[in-house]
């Protein structure tokens, strides 16, 4: 039997808040949809975080409770184990106090991933996503039978969806309601299941859907489809689509917030005399104003051309870096132009001068050395 804590990777007194995110990595990581080929997985992970999740599952799990955190251990002897008298006292299995279970469920919330790209994660957009999810058997419409045949009630507990069971317990005889093993406490039989979905209404198919990216979405958000997850058993409502948005490196352009970050270089002669530059973005060609003096490092902000705030109307700015390029390789007649340029600004012997910035890094390295 798989240990639960060894499945989720957490130790035996994690918090909720440690079980449910170790959860979520491994449900993302081996969810079908996402990674096919790994069902067994996420069953596993599934059933673990149900029963851990659950303060009372768990209190069960960690006193020796079975795979599913509910009861206790039987015992030997011929006697009834610890379980069944838990049962007798607490309830267990398919009670016929809470009658039969219904075959129509409510399907489960599904998680798959959208890969788009920045200027779609910026400024919204349409984008098409493949899905693998339970739908309605389209043989049998969700009923779960073959055409011409229905549902029965069962003969073993008529209906009730659970038998009663006499034991010898350590207090003498009890008797006990438990889970109907021909019906699993439906209270209902199907004798010619549907050949398409084996009786469970449903089947899992590809399908493609078009989605809307709302403007402003980030890498990580999450955007929630009503109704567009798996179909339950028995053909039931579905559960819910949540699409996990993964933006893309842009070749140009970086996020950082609601604004677009960009670098741009500049010859030395652009950045000491002023020019205006043509620059690609995403509406289009602008003018980059390059001020006469502009330094190595000088950001340049386009207002109102970063991203779209999420749920807003309103953008960020496009903020772009000026890196200055210093020219490596000159002619005579170049070199000469800027000698002279050096003997008229008195720089022919250049003295360094320490900034306040340099001297503010020195210092920080000078304390990062000193903690250690």
């Amino acid at each position: 039997m798989a240990d639960h804590y060894e499945t989720l990777g957490v130790s035996k007194d994690a918090s909720a808040a440690e079980i449910k995110s170790s959860y979520r990595k491994l449900a993302r990581k081996y969810h079908p949809d996402v990674n096919p080929g790994h069902e067994d997985e996420f069953k596993a992970i599934s059933l673990a975080y149900d029963v851990l999740s659950d303060s009372e599952k768990r209190r069960n799990y960690d006193m020796g409770g079975g795979d599913n955190g509910q009861g206790f251990p039987a015992g030997g002897g011929g006697f009834g184990g610890f379980g069944d008298i838990f049962e007798t006292f607490f309830g267990g299995g398919g009670g016929s106090a809470g009658g039969p279970m219904p075959r129509t469920q409510r399907g489960k919330d599904a998680l798959v991933g959208v890969n788009i790209d920045l200027k779609t994660a910026a400024f919204g957009g349409t984008v098409d996503l493949e899905v693998a999810t339970a739908v309605v058997c389209d043989t049998c419409s969700g009923a779960g039978t073959q055409q011409g045949t229905k549902v029965e009630t069962c003969t073993l507990c008529h209906g009730s969806g659970s038998v009663q069971r006499m034991t010898r317990t350590l207090l003498g005889q009890m008797v006990t309601n438990q889970t109907c093993n021909s019906c699993h406490g439906y209270g209902t039989v199907i004798p010619n299941p549907c050949l398409n979905c084996q009786g469970d209404g449903r089947v899992r198919k590809q399908r493609t859907m078009k989605i809307r990216i709302p403007a402003g979405v980030s890498d990580g958000t999450r955007i929630q489809l009503s109704a567009q997850g798996e179909v339950g058993p028995g053909g039931g409502p579905a559960g819910d689509l949540f699409v996990e948005v993964m933006v893309a490196r842009h070749e140009v352009f970086q996020r950082d917030g609601d604004n677009l970050r960009a670098a741009i270089s500049v010859p030395m002669t652009a950045a000491a005399l002023g020019a205006s530059i043509p620059f690609e973005t995403f509406d289009g060609t602008q003018d980059l104003s390059i001020e006469a003096g502009t330094q190595s490092g000088t950001v340049v902000k386009l207002s109102g051309l970063g991203a779209t705030r999420l749920r807003s109307e309103t953008r960020g700015d496009l903020l772009i870096t000026v890196d200055v390029m210093t020219p490596d390789k000159m002619d005579d007649a170049q070199r000469e132009l800027l000698e002279q340029l050096a003997k008229l600004r008195d720089e022919e012997t250049p003295r360094a001068q320490i900034t306040t910035e340099s001297r503010g890094v020195f210092s920080r390295m000078r304390e990062r050395f000193a903690g250690r």
